[in-house]
């Protein structure tokens, strides 16, 4: 059958099981990038005839959409999983599925199936496009359905979307990574790079601009090697700059950069666009070469500074934000000192800091890893010290400063609104509720550590 039969097909099947509208509950782990899949997967549910409930109580069918960068994140899911039992067992038809990074290991997929037996439906990062056919085939055969792998050369570009905000939207410019970073799962659970068309990418883009989106964010696992299997080549600042063409009041935003791909050209792209803040996620991870090369990252400690030596020069008002991992197998606490000191170097606004988690299946896994958990613990908290102290400063430095701020939401603590400037600071100021998802000039009036405060400019 063709997709629409099969949504056709699920639309009637789940009309005979449920009175009413059935509702689905889809909860995302992890990245962006799965925060994108979770749109096209809501977006999939709507034109199968689902509506959306708060949470797993009130729905016919749960999905939970999951990542693998870290074990918490797993641990988390086996949990909330487990959690479905007593719910499955009163409700004996409502439909549990997982998806998503997770699912494409093969030790976690075999541990649902055998565990988890009451989960319906596991599918992997490849074949969101079919999740009418398997709704349908669970529906038809009323057995557990598993379809893992299959990944495709091609990008489906027919993948309706439900957008999650009404400011922001995602838009994925390109699957998968080549990188095979020691300590990272994503390139076995991702897939190999594939870069979208720019005339798609555009087109999408020129879309949520004229629908009124204020902040596009474009994504990759390294967005920096875009443009790899084009029959014309076009490369990321290539990309960027057809963007920054589109007319429109919005920003343009993009993550991941991977330190080996960034350029000079790409910089030079952003200091002269007209919608691209002037701010960067460049995540360096280590500080250290040693490290640098066990991890593979395949830049080291000099290259890193130089991009940000090269950013600064032709956008002096600049700033970035960064990944780090601390305690990678056989690391040394001289070695995490370059760490700091890197941090100390560039004063990021904001850091990702995690323990290294090991991955099965990675190279890092099977390293020697002396240093203890506990150690590596009292090693992460003299880091985020330092990096707070780095945080307040770089804030108290804009207290009197007017900012350019996108309105995100209301903080139902304080009952004030919050905001990111375009270097990626949050701002709480007073005003009403019709300000959200609209740009507002605020005057910063104080820091309070890492958190600014600050008021609307008549």
């Amino acid at each position: 059958m063709e997709t629409a039969a099969y949504i056709s097909d699920v639309r009637q099947r789940m009309g005979e099981r449920v009175s009413g509208t059935p509702l689905a509950f889809v909860r995302t782990y992890g990245c962006q990038q799965n925060v994108a899949d979770g749109e096209k997967i809501k977006g999939l549910l709507a034109q199968m005839g689902f509506g959306f409930a708060d949470s797993p109580e009130e729905a016919d069918f749960i999905l939970f959409n999951t990542c693998a960068v870290r074990e918490h994140a797993e641990d988390r899911v086996f949990g909330n999983v487990g959690a479905l039992k007593h719910l499955k067992r009163r409700r004996p038809g409502l439909i549990v599925a997982v998806c998503g990074c997770m699912t494409e290991q093969q030790p976690v997929a075999e541990r649902l199936q055998k565990t988890f037996p009451f989960v319906d439906l596991v599918f992997g990062t490849h074949v969101i496009h079919r999740l009418p056919e398997l709704l349908c085939q669970l529906l038809t055969e009323q057995r557990q359905i598993m379809l893992l792998g299959h990944e495709e050369k091609t990008i489906r570009e027919d993948i309706p979307i439900r957008r999650d905000g009404g400011a922001r939207a995602w838009v994925t410019a390109m699957y998968g990574c080549d990188n095979f970073c020691s300590y990272c799962i994503v390139p076995y659970v991702r897939g190999r790079e594939k870069s979208r068309r720019p005339e798609d990418i555009v087109g999408e883009c020129r879309e949520l601009v004229e629908a009124g989106y204020k902040e596009i964010t474009l994504l990759g696992q390294n967005v920096n090697s875009y443009g790899k299997g084009l029959a014309q080549p076009v490369n990321f600042a290539e990309l960027l700059r057809q963007l920054d063409a589109i007319e429109g009041d919005y920003r343009l935003r993009f993550m991941t950069s991977h330190p080996k791909d960034a350029s000079k050209e790409l910089f030079d792209v952003m200091a002269a666009s007209k919608h691209i803040p002037h701010h960067i996620h460049l995540p360096f991870q280590s500080g250290n070469d040693r490290v640098l090369g066990e991890m593979n990252r395949r830049y080291d400690r000099t290259k890193y500074l130089s991009l940000i030596a090269y950013a600064r020069k032709v956008m002096p008002d600049i700033t970035f934000t960064s990944d780090v991992i601390v305690g990678f197998p056989g690391e040394s606490y001289e070695e995490f000192l370059d760490t700091v000191s890197l941090i100390r170097q560039v004063e990021f606004v904001n850091l990702f800091t995690f323990i290294y988690s090991p991955r099965p299946g990675t190279k890092a896994a099977s390293m020697p890893d002396p240093v203890s958990h506990e150690e590596k613990t009292r090693w992460f908290a003299e880091l985020l010290k330092v990096q707070e102290e780095i945080a307040s400063q770089n804030c108290r430095k804009l207290a009197g400063s007017v900012q350019r701020v996108l309105v995100e939401n209301k903080d139902e603590k304080s009952g004030l609104l919050s905001g990111r400037t375009a270097g990626s600071l949050t701002v709480l100021f007073p005003g009403g509720e019709e300000l959200v998802g609209q740009f507002a000039r605020v005057e910063v009036t104080e820091a309070r550590g890492w958190n600014l405060r600050g008021r609307i400019c008549k």
